[in-house]
């Protein structure tokens, strides 16, 4: 759906920020009845967590570093 593997993302914590945010942000929906959010949320953390880890960063570098 995102193509989430950009050179922004190369450094592991801006990686970790995205994913511990919607978790988080998910958890916090959830907890004040807004269960419909909080899946949502949840969802887009688990996602983001997938698509980080199977993305080949080495690639991505490779290509910042050529379009440079």
């Amino acid at each position: 759906m995102f193509n989430l593997a950009v050179p922004f993302f190369i450094p592991v914590w801006r990686r970790l920020c995205v994913v511990v945010v919607a978790v988080i942000w998910g958890l916090f929906e959830v907890s004040t009845g807004a269960v419909f959010w909080g899946v949502i949320f949840l969802g887009m953390g688990f996602i983001a967590a997938w698509k980080f880890s199977t993305a080949d960063w080495e690639a991505v570098a490779q290509e910042e570093d050529d379009l440079q």
